[in-house]
């Protein structure tokens, strides 16, 4: 066996720890895009969804039918989809970290457009200490 054949023991665990991240980062936009519609239209039905995250209606579906798994959201028939507490609780952190993370990079210069685009990557990945540092930069500034 050559040293190609064998990847680092820690490899693995990171590759795995970046797949999670990614469907916790999906979850977490759903449920920040479901809690905005809540609060914007009284309802979050599938289709706007999907539009908001420009996904397709297939795709959002199955999103959805994951975050009821997870006990984030429920529907009712004919009404669209809601969140649990647990669900409304997760948006407010995500919304709160998004918050956070935008005003941090308007506070270094970063333009307000490009500091909100940046932020829906950067918001998902960032570490609690991280997202304090920033809080505490914010705080002298």
């Amino acid at each position: 066996m050559s040293d190609h054949d064998t990847a680092p023991p820690d490899e693995a665990a990171r590759h795995a720890s970046a797949r999670t991240a990614r469907a916790s980062a999906l979850a977490q936009d759903y449920v920040e895009i479901i809690a905005d519609l809540l609060s914007r239209e009284g309802e979050a039905r599938p289709t706007d969804i999907a539009r908001r995250l420009g996904v397709t209606h297939a795709t959002a579906i199955k999103t959805i039918g994951r975050l009821k798994r997870d006990g984030l959201a429920h529907s009712k028939p004919y009404r669209g989809v809601f969140l649990t507490e647990e669900g409304h609780d997760l948006a407010r952190r995500v919304r709160a970290r998004h918050i956070t993370v935008v005003a941090f990079l308007a506070a270094i210069g970063v333009p307000p457009q490009v500091a909100e685009a940046d932020a829906e990557g950067i918001e998902h990945h960032v570490s609690d200490e991280t997202l304090a540092a920033f809080e505490r930069f914010l705080a002298k500034a």
